[in-house]
């Protein structure tokens, strides 16, 4: 299980992403440096206790029409070896756990199997800032318990896509800068 530190992280995750965002092919914001605001997310737990495992969806507000992200990110105590560079998010000083590279989620071994174990129905979405609390609001419609998948991750939500909810895909919600709620699908599974 993994427990949720009430610390201060310097630079923090949103600092970071900001930075790390607008260099990514899949930004759709005109801003080079947008202004996030967290809106959403979940966690999953390492079975190994190593890696921190957080799916958080960002929302950005420069744009005139608010735009929302999701990040999958895997928190570690040493630097990932045999990852492309722009995998690195960046480095934090976690009050508590000392030095933290903070990768997309994508790149890391460890958040990718724990999201396919979610999605065969082996794991347990955990609430984003509580410890040992499962999340309920996180779903996964048709799991697959035979295993092989190829996962694909929906950077840029659009909650019409949760209408179109079908057999192998995670849903989740987040909060709109104003208030409003959303759900989307976050991530789709396909045999192999």
């Amino acid at each position: 299980m993994a427990y949720i530190h009430r610390t201060t992280m310097t630079p923090t995750k949103l600092g970071l992403l900001a930075d790390w965002l607008p260099k990514q092919s899949w930004y759709v914001g005109g801003a080079p440096t947008p202004e996030l605001v967290k809106a959403g997310g979940f966690r999953l737990d390492d079975p190994e206790g190593a890696v921190g495992i957080e799916f958080m969806v960002v929302v950005d507000a420069t744009a005139q029409e608010p735009v929302a992200y999701l990040v999958p990110m895997g928190y570690r105590g040493a630097a990932l070896e045999g990852v492309p560079g722009e995998a690195l998010i960046g480095t934090s000083e976690h009050g508590v756990l000392g030095t933290r590279w903070i990768y997309d989620g994508v790149h890391d071994a460890v958040v990718m199997a724990q999201l396919r174990a979610l999605l065969r129905g082996e794991a347990i979405p955990q609430h984003q800032s509580r410890s040992d609390t499962p999340d309920p609001t996180v779903t996964v419609h048709g799991t697959d318990p035979d295993g092989g998948l190829d996962v694909r991750i929906n950077r840029v939500l659009r909650p019409a896509e949760a209408a179109r909810e079908s057999s192998g895909c995670l849903v989740a919600g987040w909060t709109w800068p104003d208030g409003t709620t959303a759900r989307s699908v976050l991530a789709t599974m396909a045999s192999r």
